[in-house]
């Protein structure tokens, strides 16, 4: 069987944690994936998810640039209006 891209990390995981294989290469998935979201559907999930807290829209799209500016890696800076256009087209 051919080795994976993260088959040292899942097994550093495995070394350094409770968790066992499966559960390790299912973490290392879920943390890839999260890191390979496209800019518009980040803004949009996030969006969503802040709005369900009961922020409003200009506190919105100012934790979302700054969470932006703190991704591995990071898109240009995005104005308000930028992000809006991304959530509301």
């Amino acid at each position: 069987m051919p080795a994976g891209p993260y088959d040292d990390l899942i097994a550093h995981l495995v070394r350094s944690t409770p968790l066992n294989t499966s559960e390790a290469a299912r973490v290392v998935a879920e943390v890839v994936g999260y890191f390979a979201e496209q800019l518009p559907d980040y803004v949009r999930r996030r969006h969503a998810e802040l709005k369900n807290r009961g922020l409003t829209n200009d506190q919105i799209f100012a934790v979302v640039g700054a969470e932006l500016a703190s991704r591995r890696v990071a898109p240009p800076p995005q104005s308000a209006r930028q992000l809006r256009r991304m959530v509301y087209g």
